[in-house]
């Protein structure tokens, strides 16, 4: 459970849709406040879902081998499919999508606190978050470990969000012209990222889901 919590956690954070509208959003005005409402709204969608997540398995693992355990294998695998799916248009898309900025984009600037948080629960990526939670479905909070592994994982897929947040407030103006930057080479580099991480963690679902229910 931990290596998966931990693939998926760094998929969910490198993600480059949500990485872009958090600094379009930090570019507008009061950007620094709208910054700590996305990374507000992102760590309480993800903790919200496994707290969902950890009340119907009780806090206890589903047993091995059991119709729930099979059940849950089975839609490891079928999330994976999804993100190979997702890898495979996204390629497909290449050379074809516009650079026009997206309209959702534009109306960033109009956003405030609560709606930075809103966007921060719109921009999931909602496949490995929900291969996140499935994941999670193995965790025994009887453990003292699982809930500091749970956390791990909101916090690292929180990460690059909280270092680009510090950096802006410890260094304002360096971290503008460094973050608009990055920004372009998310745009320029987008489809590849998605392609890269959708493959690699849909294999990874994939293989390690059929391998266990061969076993």
């Amino acid at each position: 459970m931990i290596v998966d919590l931990i693939l998926i956690g760094a998929a969910i954070a490198l993600e480059p849709v949500p990485l872009t509208g958090y600094i379009l959003l930090r570019s507008t005005e009061g950007g620094n406040w709208k910054g700590y409402g996305f990374i507000l709204g992102w760590i309480l969608t993800l903790a919200l879902i496994l707290a969902l997540t950890m009340a119907l398995t009780g806090g206890k693992p589903l047993k091995k081998e059991s119709t729930p355990s099979t059940a849950m294998l089975i839609v490891k695998i079928l999330l994976g499919c999804g993100l190979l799916v997702l890898a495979w248009r996204q390629s497909a898309r290449r050379g074809r999508s516009t650079r026009a900025t997206p309209s959702w984009m534009v109306k960033l600037d109009r956003v405030n606190f609560a709606g930075a948080m809103g966007a921060s629960f719109l921009l999931q990526p909602w496949l490995l978050v929900a291969a996140g939670a499935v994941t999670a479905t193995a965790a025994d909070l009887s453990e003292p470990t699982t809930v500091a592994v749970l956390a791990g994982y909101c916090i690292l897929a929180t990460s690059t969000y909280l270092v680009m947040q510090a950096y802006g407030v410890i260094s304002p103006e360096r971290a503008r012209s460094r973050l608009d930057g990055f920004r372009q080479f998310l745009t320029d580099h987008r489809d590849q990222v998605i392609i890269v991480l959708c493959v690699v963690i849909g294999l990874w679902l994939i293989g390690k889901s059929a391998y266990t229910l061969a076993g």
